[in-house]
């Protein structure tokens, strides 16, 4: 069964969405700080630390050199560790899936100090400390 695709309109929708949303141009990979460097079609340039992104984190240099940009520029992939990053998201700050995003924000939030946390601790221990589960 023949679908009526109405080519000329997807075209159009497509030179809408180039133009409205910044695309990358151009991507590499910044050895000495180990971070990725990105040119968007509105002369932006963003840098950001590759340990910061899903898939990426710990990836040797030589597998991370190695970056494919989606024809569109809308994508950045990396064949040699199967891993993908949405151009749009490095944008808004998302580094990876929202469950991954998550759990990265509860290890660094658990792993935080400060004085008031430190205080409340404290405060807690005079108490007795934490109180026991009952089963």
């Amino acid at each position: 069964m023949a679908h009526d695709v109405n080519y000329q309109a997807v075209r159009e929708a497509e030179d809408l969405h180039r133009t409205a949303v910044p695309h990358a141009v151009s991507a590499r990979l910044i050895r000495a700080r180990r971070a990725l460097h990105v040119v968007l079609s509105n002369g932006v340039e963003m840098s950001v630390p590759v340990d910061l992104l899903q898939d990426l984190q710990g990836a040797s240099l030589t597998d991370l050199a190695e970056i494919v940009m989606t024809p569109l520029g809308t994508g950045l992939h990396w064949p040699r560790l199967d891993a993908d990053v949405l151009v749009e998201g490095l944008i808004h700050g998302v580094y990876g899936t929202r469950r991954w995003m998550a759990a990265q924000m509860g290890r660094a939030g658990g792993s935080s100090s400060s004085e008031a946390k430190a205080a409340a601790a404290r405060r807690n221990g005079a108490k007795g400390g934490r109180p026991r589960k009952v089963a």
